[in-house]
């Protein structure tokens, strides 16, 4: 079974200005779409042909087949990138903002957190907004690197390689983040994975797709 190239949920001006449509085209047509080709090369004829995006993710991590793993995990992560963004941000629903007061006293007080963890991230990843029950958490990840391999709940993220940003603010990574938490989040489609709040198998193609709609 071939991976599929996830198809964007907006068009490629619908971020702007936060995100340009010469960075969403590069990134999400060459990046990864680079990464969807190279996986299906890898697992052409193999075990792993049979397998969902999140199980070669999990099992390529595991027999340590690190190029399998870094492409499938890449796509995984795009996968959940495009979701957590929206041209309609506005604010989260309810259970989510009292989850996120109760875990960091406000919704600035996260926004200020999660900028700074990005911002902070040496090289290029992930930030992630982690969900465990009614508590959430921000964690980082280098590369490809990702929550599902640790057996963790994410239901927000943020692309923090220097593709993601820099043909729109170069080298000021903090603009980028504060860009994402002010006016690209997509709060429904966070607030929907954090209600089912289950294992990460959420973010393989076919359920973020469903959970988009």
């Amino acid at each position: 079974m071939a991976l599929k190239l996830m198809p964007l949920p907006y068009s490629h001006d619908a971020l702007e200005p936060a995100m340009s449509a010469e960075t969403l085209k590069t990134h999400h047509g060459k990046h990864h779409a680079k990464y969807v080709k190279t996986a299906n090369e890898l697992i052409a004829g193999t075990n792993y042909e049979d397998m969902s995006l999140d199980e070669i993710v999990r099992a390529a991590h595991a027999n340590g087949d690190r190029k399998l793993f870094n492409n499938a995990a890449q796509i995984w992560n795009h996968d959940l990138f495009w979701n957590s963004m929206t041209p309609n941000s506005g604010k989260p629903p309810k259970a989510l903002a009292d989850a996120i007061d109760r875990s960091f006293g406000s919704m600035s007080a996260f926004s200020d957190e999660f900028i700074a963890k990005g911002e902070a991230h040496f090289g290029s990843g992930w930030v992630w907004l982690i969900a465990s029950g009614s508590k959430l958490s921000i964690d980082d990840t280098h590369d490809a690197e990702n929550p599902l391999v640790a057996g963790k709940t994410p239901i927000l993220v943020c692309d923090v390689w220097e593709h993601a940003y820099y043909l729109d603010t170069k080298n000021d990574r903090r603009a980028f983040l504060a860009g994402f938490m002010k006016q690209m989040v997509n709060w429904e489609h966070a607030a929907r994975l954090f209600a089912g709040n289950s294992p990460a198998s959420q973010t393989s193609n076919d359920s973020l797709r469903s959970a988009a709609e």
